[in-house]
C-alpha cells in the first residue's frame, strides 16, 4: 500500500510540475501504450493462445501501416518539428487495442479503453503534434486491423454431469461424472 501511495505521488508530481500542455502530453504517451498492453497481457492472464495470435496479427499489422504510410506521405506535423505527421502512430496503437477488447471480450470491457484512446487522439491535436486527420487516419488503421483480424473470445462449453451406472453383476452402483466441452 505504501508503495502504492509513493509511486501515485511520484507520477503527480512528476506531472502536475509541467506545463498543462506537456501534462496532457504525457498522459496521452502513457494511455497510448497501456491501452494494447492491457489487450495484450489479458490474453496472457486468461490463456487465450487464440487471442494472443489475432492481437499479434492487428497490432503488427497496424505498426507497420501506419510507418509505412509516414515514410510515404511525409506530410510536416502542425508543430513544424521533422517527425513525420500522418497517420497519429499514438491514435492507431490505442484504437487497435481498444478495438481488439471491444470485438474479442465485449463491450463493457472496451468502454474505457475507447474513452482513453478518444483521449489520445484529442491530445495528439490538442498538443500540436498532428492535424484532424491524422489522428482520424489513425484511428481508422487501428479499428480496422483489428476489426480484420480479431474473433469474439468463446468459453468453451463445459457440461458436467453427474452419473450412475450398474456394475457388470447388477449389485452395486458405480457413481461418476460425465464431462463434455
Amino acid at each position: 500500500m505504501k508503495k502504492s501511495l509513493l509511486l501515485i505521488l511520484l507520477v503527480s508530481t512528476l506531472l502536475f510540475s509541467q506545463s498543462k500542455e506537456s501534462r496532457i502530453e504525457k498522459i496521452g504517451d502513457y494511455v497510448q501504450l497501456a491501452i494494447p498492453a492491457t489487450a495484450w497481457i489479458t490474453t496472457l492472464a486468461i490463456g487465450d493462445t487464440q487471442g494472443q495470435y489475432d492481437f499479434y496479427k492487428s497490432f503488427f499489422s497496424t505498426f507497420a501501416t501506419t510507418h509505412a504510410l509516414k515514410l510515404t506521405v511525409k506530410e510536416e506535423r502542425p508543430d513544424g518539428s521533422n517527425d513525420k505527421s500522418f497517420p497519429s502512430g499514438h491514435t492507431s496503437a490505442s484504437f487497435q487495442g481498444a478495438t481488439f477488447i471491444h470485438l474479442r471480450y465485449g463491450m463493457k470491457y472496451a468502454a474505457v479503453a475507447y474513452v482513453g484512446a478518444t483521449f489520445v487522439a484529442w491530445s495528439r491535436v490538442y498538443t500540436d503534434h498532428h492535424y484532424t486527420h491524422d489522428v482520424v487516419a489513425g484511428a481508422l488503421i487501428g479499428s480496422g486491423f483489428s476489426w480484420y483480424f480479431t474473433e469474439p473470445y468463446k468459453v468453451k462449453n463445459v457440461e458436467v454431469m453427474p452419473v450412475v451406472f450398474n456394475s457388470i453383476d447388477n449389485k452395486q452402483n458405480i457413481y461418476g461424472l460425465k464431462i463434455t466441452w
